[in-house]
Formats: structure tokens, sequence, C-alpha cells
């Protein structure tokens, strides 16, 4: 990376989330990690997130991106020197920006692919479609603020917001086989909304190729907003697969 820490601010984190399996995601997890469980669930899901003024720490915010940007994240668990970790393992990122991708690990951590994004956002109301380029990834989600969290995962919005503050720590795919580089979101507030999924579509999560049916099921959803963060560089940790050969 060009820097350690990129500054920016999250002006709109929609978190989907899929209760799912875990027999199935161990399968599509490489080592060390292992689904973190909720209630016997493995958590899966999608980050829809638009970042500002995104520029390397130190830069003014005037000189920074405005980005659309997708990721799909899994729930994760692993072992180190210092005990049992957790965060997230994301096996793919999508943005808008040609920037983004074309500077790969050297602006931001982690591959990202080329998407087309649409956006309709109305009071409490919102719309995203994903396209990506190559024509692998497909998404879309329509959802509006709700008074309260639904599904089965988490118990209040309390409980989700604790879940993912603490799995702040994603590592990503990149280009050097066998090599996933960790990033850390660092915020003083995780103020977030619930908010009711009305549509959702998943070219990953709909995969029954992947996901057998009555394996993956949509569970909630909620929305961050206006949220000055920053991300840390954490370094990269060595994996590789853990399906076993037939």
């Amino acid at each position: 990376m060009l820097t350690d820490t990129i500054e920016c601010t999250i002006e709109r984190r929609l978190l989907v989330n899929y209760r799912i399996d875990p027999e199935v995601v161990t399968r599509l997890l490489p080592a060390p990690f292992h689904p973190q469980l909720i209630s016997g669930w493995a958590v899966g899901g999608v980050c829809f997130i638009r970042l500002g003024s995104l520029r390397p720490a130190h830069v003014p915010s005037a000189l920074g991106l405005r980005t659309e940007n997708v990721a799909h994240r899994f729930a994760v668990e692993w072992d180190d020197d210092r005990g049992t970790q957790v965060g997230v393992f994301v096996p793919r990122r999508d943005t808008n920006s040609r920037v983004t991708a074309l500077a790969g690990d050297k602006l931001f951590p982690g591959a990202h692919q080329l998407a087309r994004f649409k956006i309709q956002e109305r009071a409490s109301e919102l719309r995203i479609g994903v396209d990506s380029r190559d024509g692998t990834l497909a998404l879309s989600v329509s959802a509006h603020e709700a008074p309260s969290m639904g599904g089965e995962l988490f118990g209040s919005l309390e409980e989700a917001v604790t879940f993912f503050r603490q799995g702040s720590l994603g590592f990503s795919a990149t280009e050097r086989t066998g090599s996933l580089v960790g990033l850390r979101l660092i915020s003083e507030s995780w103020k977030s909304r619930p908010v009711s999924v009305g549509r959702m579509i998943s070219s990953m999560f709909d995969d029954t190729q992947v996901f057998p049916k009555g394996s993956c099921t949509l569970d909630s959803a909620l929305v961050m907003r206006n949220l000055p963060v920053r991300w840390r560089n954490e370094g990269t940790l060595e994996s590789r697969s853990q399906t076993k050969a037939a």
C-alpha cells in the first residue's frame, strides 16, 4: 500500500445478512478460517458501501474520491498466538471506481472488480443494483428503515452492532496466491438503524449449486450513514484451501 491508513466518510453502508448452514460455509473458507456461529448458524452477507473523501491519511479531504462499492463477506474465527480472533473473510469486492480497481493493493487492500451501480435513495427507502463488468456478479436490493431488527440472528439492533464492531477486521484475497490482506475499520461511532429488506437478489447467495436449497436464508439488515472512519492496514495472512480432494 501507498499508506498504512486510509481516511474517508462512510456516506452509506447497508449490511444485508444471511444465516447459513455452517458446513456449507466451511467449504468456502480458506485456512485458517472457520465460521463464526450465532445460535448455530454461520453468518454471511453483502456490504453495499458508498465512501466519500476517500484518500490516504493526511491528504486533504477535498482531494479524496467518492466511490460505490460492494463486498461479499463471511463472519469467521481463527486462532493465532494471541488466542481466538474474530473478523470477516471477503471473497470478492466490486467497485465503480477505475482508480480503485486499477490501483489494486497500492490504494485499497484486496482485488477489486469493476461494476456498474444503479442507486435510488429517497427518504427512508433505498434501492441498489450492481452488475459486474465481467458478467459474473449481479445484485439487487430494495430496503426501507424499520422500527426494529428482524430475523433470527440478532435479538436487537444493539446486539447486531456489537457483532459487527467486534468483527471490524476483514481479510481479502489479493493478486498473490495464498495471501490475504487485512484491513481494520476504525470508527468512533457505529450508529446504525435497522432496515427491512423487501427484495434481495444475489447471484452468489442464490446459487443453489453453492448453497443448496434451505441452507442459506435472508435474515436481516441495517444501515449506517455519514460516519467519519479510518481503514488501517493490518498486514497479510497466509492461507490455503481447506477443500479436501474427493
